[in-house]
């Protein structure tokens, strides 16, 4: 396959690992006191999106060395940025009624999907 069409390919899996772990797969555990840094609800979200991410990596036959080190960084980056939206939503007292919830929502979701391009991109140039 063209390495366009597989990163693009690459790309749509990584939306739709996204779509389901972020949105589907949150239990109301990890949505709770998620405003405390340590917390392990927001820990196994972010395992969750490693697990697929995981399997993503594998299908497209990279090293166990490479996809340890993408879903590492994915774990942190996501575990910090869902912190990040928790925390300042909870201070400022943010609710769906609000703006500034909103923009947060946005950037929250902009930030991981960032993140998934920038995995990608590590793939492509030196993991594949």
């Amino acid at each position: 396959m063209d390495g366009t069409l597989t990163v693009l390919l690459l790309l749509a899996l990584m939306q739709i690992k996204h779509l389901f772990a972020d949105f589907f797969m949150q239990t109301p555990w990890m949505l709770t006191d998620r405003e405390r840094y340590i917390h392990m609800g927001r820990a196994v979200h972010a395992g969750i999106h490693c697990v697929f991410s995981i399997l993503i990596f594998w299908a497209f036959g990279t090293s166990a060395v490479w996809i340890a080190i993408l879903v590492l960084f994915e774990w942190v980056t996501h575990f910090h940025i869902d912190f990040w939206k928790a925390s300042t939503g909870v201070k400022k007292g943010h609710t769906p009624a609000d703006a500034a919830f909103w923009r947060a929502m946005g950037t929250d979701q902009a930030l991981h999907h960032l993140t998934n391009i920038g995995m990608a991109l590590v793939w492509y140039l030196y993991a594949n």
